[in-house]
């Protein structure tokens, strides 16, 4: 398994190789998170301390989750769909390494290169335009462990998805609807706070909520104690499940490549 940190090297160097590039997508996440926290100031104005927020946290939300969208690829999509469109998927299944560890090791790599090159100019821009809140020593430590673990639920995510186009041979109907599920049900268009009760509660029993609203929720030291680590949980059982549920996909994806391959 020597092979699988050299791949999250090289894919750190290979997605960090248009930092231009990035620093684009880095302004237009800056513009869509001052759009967004003019909107929930509108709203926390109307309804002061909506779900445990002040405006604070409402403005920093905006900006924390735009900073997010890249390391957690809220909008979906992976390499390895191309690869099994083109069949070129075959010849990485004779790779001499697993092919869920080889594509979580380069989600890892490119996950490391967008935090740095699109996550943190967002912040930037909303610490001087806004007042933001920021974490202590203890919540920034705990927050890059859910980072980590919401990452790790990302790629268990989109690897499912991806995994369908073995028998739909193209993704993106299933993706279109799972883009939907991720907007909503992770506080990337609203926070989950804000949310009527019933709905606010399957939203976080939800695996997308682990992708936003959990690390942010740790960012504003609104998970403390128990209810970190119980967060830090959530997160790590469903990426856990999804990730061995796509090890079996990936089992019978290649029993069905090998019965129609020959």
């Amino acid at each position: 398994m020597g092979v699988i940190p050299w791949a999250s090297w090289y894919a750190l160097r290979r997605y960090s190789a248009y930092p231009l590039g990035s620093m684009a997508e880095a302004v237009t996440n800056s513009f869509f998170g001052v759009v967004r926290a003019a909107i929930l100031l509108a709203l926390w104005h109307a309804r002061p301390g909506l779900g445990g927020y002040d405006a604070t946290d409402a403005v920093t939300f905006s900006f924390l989750t735009q900073s997010l969208i890249g390391p957690v690829q809220i909008f979906g999509g992976m390499e390895l769909a191309q690869r099994i469109r083109s069949g070129d998927v075959a010849i990485d299944l004779h790779r001499p390494v697993d092919l869920q560890a080889w594509w979580l090791a380069d989600d890892v790599g490119r996950a490391m290169s967008t935090l740095v090159l699109r996550g943190l100019p967002p912040m930037v821009v909303g610490a001087l335009l806004f007042t933001v809140r920021l974490p202590d020593p203890g919540e920034a430590a705990a927050f890059a462990v859910s980072v980590g673990l919401a990452v790790l639920l990302s790629f268990a995510l989109r690897y499912l998805v991806t995994l369908a186009m073995f028998w739909l041979h193209d993704e993106r109907g299933v993706q279109a609807v799972t883009l939907v599920l991720s907007l909503f049900f992770s506080g990337m268009i609203i926070p989950l706070v804000a949310f009527p009760e019933t709905l606010g509660d399957v939203a976080r029993a939800l695996p997308w909520s682990g992708l936003i609203q959990v690390p942010a929720d740790v960012f504003l030291g609104h998970r403390t104690g128990g209810a970190l680590l119980s967060g830090l949980a959530f997160q790590a059982a469903w990426a856990a499940g999804l990730l061995v549920a796509g090890r079996l996909l990936t089992r019978a994806a290649t029993r069905r490549l090998e019965a129609q391959g020959g």
